[in-house]
């Protein structure tokens, strides 16, 4: 392929790559081991997070990189956002909800990708997609991250989770029912018309929001929570007076459970059960917590 032909597909990649977190000339971290699923992560990463750790950004500078939708392979345009130094980490697919695009949920990014993951949030091919589509587009998302992205060495391809909000959160199930391989799912204040999820068998964590009045607790995520087969690890975390729209913006609880769910099922780092079982009592933030612990 000629230099004239590679040149526009270079400029629409985008090529917006920007360090965060450290000032001009300040060291990166060293490059941490390589992870493996079932082996903690490296020196860099911490050893045992609490969840007040695990509410804030974590021990990584970051980049962050934005991606033409002229060049993505079945979704819009999209933003990965990765540790600037490293590889093996797992990657994380992130679908904003219905009428959304990636800017509802882009906090996720910087905030999962400080604490090791390869992160991509991405805009939907229109913001009327129907949450089975959302699905096809997060794998399609993953994909594209592991495959031929600009962050592709940078990702263990065998440890992937996928994320949502509302008809993303139900596009997260569907994904997740879809290809078995999947290391976790996470819903946000989940919307879907299936309401039963047994074929799922991706460790899942549902976030719903105890005053939703698009997908009520009792109607969404309840049902698909207590749907998921016995054998599955499971997580459901009602948000105490939140609202649907409660992960459009910085949340530490769904930060902390998040980061938790993602570190124990994707890492392999066990030394965040602490934090999921028993996981958090009644509070002013929570309004209630239910698991299959001990995973």
């Amino acid at each position: 392929m000629s230099s004239s032909t590679w040149a526009p597909r270079i400029a629409a990649v985008a090529a917006l790559t920007l360090s965060l977190g450290l000032g001009a000339g300040a060291p990166a971290l060293a490059d941490p081991p390589t992870h493996a699923k079932g082996v903690k992560p490296g020196p860099s990463d911490p050893a045992a997070p609490s969840a007040s750790d695990l509410a804030a950004d974590g021990p990584h500078t970051i980049t962050k990189t934005a991606i033409s939708g002229s060049v993505t392979p079945g979704f819009g345009a999209a933003t990965i956002y990765a540790p600037a130094a490293g590889s093996g980490y797992g990657g994380v697919a992130i679908s904003p909800g219905y009428m959304s695009t990636q800017s509802a949920v882009s906090w996720l990014g910087p905030r999962l990708a400080s604490h090791g993951f390869v992160v991509i949030t991405f805009d939907t091919t229109t913001v009327w997609d129907s949450p089975d589509s959302r699905g096809v587009q997060l794998l399609a998302a993953l994909d594209y991250l592991t495959g031929s992205s600009p962050a592709r060495g940078q990702v263990d391809a065998s440890r992937l989770a996928v994320m949502g909000h509302s008809m993303g959160g139900g596009g997260s199930l569907a994904a997740a029912k879809s290809r078995p391989s999947i290391d976790a799912a996470i819903p946000l204040t989940p919307w879907h018309t299936d309401k039963t999820w047994p074929e799922v068998s991706a460790p899942t964590l549902i976030v719903g929001a105890e005053n939703d009045g698009i997908a009520p607790v009792a109607s969404h995520a309840e049902p698909f929570y207590e749907s998921l087969a016995t054998s599955t690890d499971r997580a459901y975390l009602e948000l105490n007076a939140a609202t649907h729209s409660a992960p459009n913006s910085e949340s530490a609880q769904i930060s902390t459970y998040s980061l938790a769910w993602l570190k124990r099922f994707v890492d392999g780092d066990t030394s965040v059960d602490p934090i999921l079982c028993p996981g958090p009592a009644a509070s002013s933030t929570v309004e209630e917590y239910r698991s299959s612990c001990p995973f």
